[in-house]
């Protein structure tokens, strides 16, 4: 039987923690930011975590448990 691949674009956007929780990167900072304000631009920063109900499908990309830290 041949190894169960991780979905390699998945394991570049997402994080997982080791309590479980799946984070991924806040969308809108990519560009027109010149527009926006600081205010916006900050709370745009870092991770957040993923909305509940795309969580099982997130989850199904990553194959194995290593991955489920």
């Amino acid at each position: 039987m041949p190894k169960m691949k991780t979905n390699k674009a998945a394991a570049r956007r997402f994080k997982i923690t080791a309590t479980g929780k799946i984070l991924h990167k806040q969308a809108g900072r990519r560009h027109l930011n010149e527009w926006k304000s600081a205010n916006v631009k900050r709370k745009l920063r870092g991770w957040t975590a993923v909305a509940p109900e795309m969580k099982k499908s997130v989850q199904e990309l990553f194959p194995y448990p290593k991955y489920l830290r």
